[in-house]
């Protein structure tokens, strides 16, 4: 959507950014009457920050992490739905804290659908997620576990999907043949990975995530060489 970023309070006469605080009460005073001012721009990233810990002291008098799923996954699927990456006109990457989220969203999910048949090693994986989500962290592909493989890639193809989406759209207003077409490389892959519900190798989704940074980059600081390693790790998956 496209909105002014820019407020003025109707009351105070004090002046804010929607884009860095995502409210448009004032600052100064609490109204609520503001006006925007300057150009419409292009926004589709909320300033949330994810906050896991709560949860982690509520897990440390748990017994298990189903005990406190509900929760968890209320947290995560609201920060998650209000993430994008258009921000004020700017387009932003494809990050860490974005990823683990909704990596640690479906790993709850796998987690209660096999709840009962034992597998510590899902159960640390969840718990290293947990540990580091908000944070940015998240496990290098080698320590997946086979069982959180796909809720890896699912989560990956879903962020991304949102990715090439919000892309698509700021490039209306930058138009870049070149990036559009590595785009539309991109997400081929991604709807791929979601029509088979994230069951793809879990060094697939990071080449794809790799891309999308590559691609990213190209994009906001016109770095050619960003753009050749993103089609060649795409080329490498086709």
């Amino acid at each position: 959507m496209r909105i002014r970023g820019r407020r003025r309070c109707q009351d105070c006469g004090r002046e804010w950014s929607y884009f860095d605080t995502g409210r448009v009460a004032c600052p100064d005073c609490g109204s609520l009457r503001s006006v925007g001012t300057g150009d419409r721009e292009r926004h589709t990233d909320a300033p949330v920050e994810l906050d896991l810990s709560a949860h982690r002291a509520a897990l440390d008098d748990a017994t298990d992490v189903g005990d406190v799923a509900d929760e968890l996954k209320t947290t995560l699927r609201e920060y998650v739905r209000q993430r994008g990456f258009v921000r004020g006109g700017e387009l932003r990457t494809v990050d860490d804290t974005l990823l683990a989220a909704a990596e640690l969203l479906h790993g709850v999910d796998v987690y209660e659908r096999i709840r009962g048949t034992p597998d510590d090693s899902v159960r640390l994986y969840l718990l290293d997620l947990l540990s580091g989500a908000d944070d940015g962290r998240r496990p290098d592909p080698s320590r997946v576990p086979d069982p959180m493989a796909d809720a890896r890639g699912l989560a990956y193809a879903e962020v991304l999907d949102r990715f090439c989406t919000d892309l698509g759209a700021w490039l209306d207003d930058h138009p870049d043949p070149a990036g559009e077409r590595v785009r539309e490389r991109l997400d081929t892959h991604v709807r791929r990975v979601s029509a088979v519900y994230g069951d793809v190798p879990v060094t697939e989704s990071e080449t794809l995530i790799r891309a999308a940074r590559d691609l990213g980059r190209y994009l906001t600081t016109d770095d050619g060489a960003a753009l050749s390693t993103a089609e060649e790790r795409l080329s490498g998956l086709e």
